[in-house]
């Protein structure tokens, strides 16, 4: 890989932490050869701990050659796509590592999702299966959906933390997991050969439409994310072989995928799951696992704050402490310091790049407060006009953040025009607005697409403003993004009615959105206006409404 930077310089190379590569170029592997080798040299680590039941890496090895095994025999052949739909369970990484070792690729459903992102997702995705739960919150969409003949193939899985004690039973049209797996105990593992290049998940993100689509990221893509957040933190004794995380961050968005499941995966574990953020709970397993890694959205923060006592707590086992998804508050980070006495780190990544992107090293001087941090070991980035990309901007100067790799996307599933607008030559437009200074420290100061982070979710202001223009009272809508102490930034939406029209409370148009987008989506805030503002080309001015919003009363924060 040519990781030439124009003009030559990295100056971040010089806050790497000793033994780190300032020429790394990860190996040219496939993520199923990288299981493999795992799956021996860890073989009687404890991999996953869930609610109190643990899985070994050679009690997971067996489970997904089981798992394989059973989707060779139901006809799944290399480059099909399987959709996952599950929360934080064991059945994720069973599945996720069942599909890659026969050769397919996971397309990954949200639980957030409404029943017509669903339906998009798996039409537009060509998915020949989805594997879901029995827990009622997942299964009424399949309901509705496999009675319009909108889904292939659904598995129902039983999770007993989710279901906590109700009864689940398998829908009607489904296949319950106990029967899919039934003949294929013992099975060996054998995976099927594929190549780096080939295709390993198809990853959901926004676009400039509101229209959801996936991002191509092959086994090359996400084994170099890997092997690079390894060797940017392989001086880090808490990615040490047994050093425990705590893991809230859903594995079905990229950043928990890679970052806490197949990360660490590779270091030698183990992971504890979780699938709701309780602060009180958090605190417990810190103390009780003596947990080394905990990261998560500012609100997982905030509400460890929140709780009685937490000065008297026992967090000395804490290593690395990381913080992302949405602006950080200055108040949070500087209490989250006292208390622990490290700084809440961090990084800034996106689904496009898996999402190996930047990360805030160990040594970051005092005045890099908000940095996202440098660019990590075998990537290179730079800022280029957002006019012109070819043209390098020089530090300190705003432009848009342009970066290449070998864990940068093949482009965009079936979106040609998307994907070549994305690049310029090789380089990977990310439509994110930053600056990086004389240091190499990038900081993001914009968003060149009006996407919306609450509380560590994507949100986008089409879609809303989408949903709620079937609403038959409106007019016209406006979404934006204002801050949110808690969740970092929540969706407002600015309404004008149609004549005669009678306003209607926020929580009635909640209630109406609520089949139309998924719960991270809906509004928190509504305001009615006799007008909105446009731009001369007649285009909804979410700037000018945003300029509003923040000058009635601004927040600090920072990251």
């Amino acid at each position: 890989m040519n990781i030439t930077t124009p003009g030559g310089a990295r100056p971040w190379h010089r806050f790497y932490d000793d033994g780190v590569s300032t020429s790394f170029v990860p190996e040219e592997t496939t993520w199923t050869d990288m299981m493999s080798d795992r799956f021996d040299r860890f073989s009687g680590n404890v991999f996953l701990e869930y609610y109190g039941e643990t899985y070994t890496y050679a009690e997971m090895q067996a489970l997904v050659s089981q798992a394989a095994a059973a989707l060779r025999a139901f006809g799944i052949q290399k480059g099909d796509r399987v959709a996952l739909h599950l929360p934080n369970c064991p059945w994720h990484p069973i599945f996720f590592f069942a599909v890659l070792a026969v050769g397919g690729a996971v397309t990954h459903l949200s639980p957030l999702d409404a029943d017509r992102e669903i339906a998009h997702k798996l039409k537009d995705s060509g998915a020949r299966l989805v594997i879901t739960l029995t827990t009622p919150e997942l299964a009424d969409h399949y309901e509705t959906l496999m009675a319009a003949g909108e889904v292939p193939t659904v598995i129902q899985c039983h999770d007993p933390i989710s279901a906590a004690g109700r009864d689940c039973p398998v829908l009607d049209g489904a296949l319950a997991v106990q029967d899919f797996l039934a003949d294929h105990q013992n099975a060996a593992w054998t995976p099927v050969p594929v190549s780096p290049s080939d295709m390993a998940l198809l990853q959901y993100t926004g676009g400039t439409t509101g229209v959801p689509k996936a991002a191509v990221l092959s086994h090359r893509n996400l084994s170099a994310a890997v092997l690079m957040y390894s060797e940017m933190s392989k001086a880090e004794p808490a990615v040490a072989p047994g050093q425990p995380a705590l893991v809230y961050g859903p594995l079905f968005h990229i950043m928990g995928l890679v970052t806490a499941m197949m990360k660490r995966f590779w270091e030698g574990g183990p992971v504890h799951l979780r699938q709701r953020y309780d602060p009180a709970q958090a605190l417990d397993e810190i103390e009780t696992h003596r947990i080394a890694t905990l990261s998560g959205v500012p609100t997982v923060w905030i509400g460890l704050l929140r709780v009685p006592g937490v000065e008297n707590r026992d967090l000395s086992s804490l290593r690395y402490i990381a913080s992302g998804g949405a602006p950080l508050p200055v108040e949070t980070y500087n209490r989250i310091r006292a208390l622990t006495g490290m700084k809440l780190r961090g990084g800034w990544g996106m689904t496009e790049i898996a999402p190996s992107g930047t990360q805030v090293p160990r040594n970051t001087p005092e005045d890099k407060l908000g940095t996202i941090g440098v660019p990590m070991p075998g990537v290179d980035m730079t800022i280029v006009d957002t006019e012109d990309a070819s043209r390098t901007l020089a530090p300190g100067e705003t432009g848009e953040i342009a970066i290449r790799g070998p864990n940068v996307m093949s482009g965009y599933w079936n979106k040609p025009e998307e994907t070549a607008a994305a690049f310029h030559d090789d380089w990977f437009l990310t439509g994110d607005i930053g600056y990086m200074d004389e240091d190499g420290f990038f900081f993001l100061v914009d968003r060149k697409k009006d996407m919306i982070l609450s509380g560590g979710f994507n949100v986008y202001p089409l879609m809303i403003e989408n949903a709620v223009h079937q609403h038959p009272d409106v007019s016209e809508a406006i979404a934006i993004g204002v801050p949110d102490s808690y969740r970092g930034e929540s969706a407002k939406v600015f309404v004008v009615l149609n004549a005669n029209a009678k306003e209607f409370s926020l929580e009635d148009l909640r209630a109406f959105l609520s089949d139309k987008l998924g719960r991270h989506e809906i509004p928190r805030l509504l305001e009615f206006r006799a007008s909105l503002p446009h731009t001369p080309v007649g285009k909804a001015d979410r700037k000018a409404l945003k300029a509003e919003e923040m000058a009635k009363g601004a927040i600090s924060e920072v990251g």
